[in-house]
C-alpha cells in the first residue's frame, strides 16, 4: 500500500512539475495547478493530503526557480564587472590620440614610438602640461619605467624642435650622413 502511495505521489509530482514548466507563471495558481494535474491523472487531488503534497511541490519547484533567478543575478553582475575590468584594462593598455591609438607604458602614458628597445617617445601630463618625453627606460620588477636619462619637452620646445628639423637635416647631410 505505502509503495502504491510513493508511485503515485511520483506521479502527481511529474504531473504538477510539467504544468508548472508549461505554464504562464504570472496567471498559474496552486488551485489551476492540482485541477489540471488532477484531469491529467485521473486522480481526486482535493484531498487534504493530497492538496498539501502539490502545495510542497508548487512551492519547492517556486523556491527553485527564485534560487535560479538569484544566481542568473548574481552572475550577471560578475559578468558585468569582468567586462568592466576588462575594459578598464584596455583603457589603460591604450589611448586614443585624435584618430590614432596608442599603447600605453606602465604609467599609462602614450607610447607614440620605440626609438630603440630601451628607449622611446611617450607623452605625459605633467602639473596640468602635456610633455613629449624622449628617454631611456629600465625593466624593474617586470615593469618598465621611466630612467633620468632624457628629456622631456613642453608643447612650445617641441614646436620649436619640429620646425628646426629641417635645419637639422640639411646639416646632417652636410656632414656626410644619409637620411632616408
Amino acid at each position: 500500500m505505502a509503495s502504491d502511495e510513493a508511485e503515485t505521489e511520483k506521479r502527481i509530482k511529474e504531473a504538477v512539475l510539467d504544468i508548472l514548466k508549461e505554464s504562464d507563471m504570472a496567471s498559474m495558481t496552486e488551485s489551476k495547478v492540482r485541477a489540471e494535474a488532477a484531469e491529467r491523472l485521473g486522480l481526486d487531488l482535493s484531498v487534504r493530503h493530497r492538496k498539501k503534497f502539490v502545495r510542497k511541490v508548487v512551492e519547492s519547484f517556486l523556491a527553485t526557480k527564485e534560487e535560479e533567478a538569484e544566481k542568473e543575478k548574481v552572475q550577471e553582475v560578475q559578468e558585468e564587472e569582468v567586462e568592466e575590468e576588462e575594459e578598464e584594462d584596455e583603457e589603460t593598455d591604450k589611448r586614443d590620440l585624435g584618430n590614432r591609438q596608442y599603447e600605453c607604458d606602465d604609467n599609462g602614458d602614450p607610447i607614440i614610438c620605440a626609438l630603440s628597445s630601451k628607449r622611446r617617445v611617450t607623452l605625459q601630463e605633467f602639473r596640468g602640461k602635456t610633455l613629449v618625453s624622449i628617454r631611456e627606460f629600465y625593466e624593474k620588477d617586470g615593469k618598465q619605467l621611466p630612467s633620468s636619462k632624457g628629456i622631456s619637452l613642453t608643447v612650445e620646445q617641441w614646436e620649436a624642435f619640429r620646425n628646426a628639423v629641417p635645419a637639422i637635416e640639411d646639416a646632417i647631410k652636410q656632414l656626410g650622413g644619409s637620411i632616408d
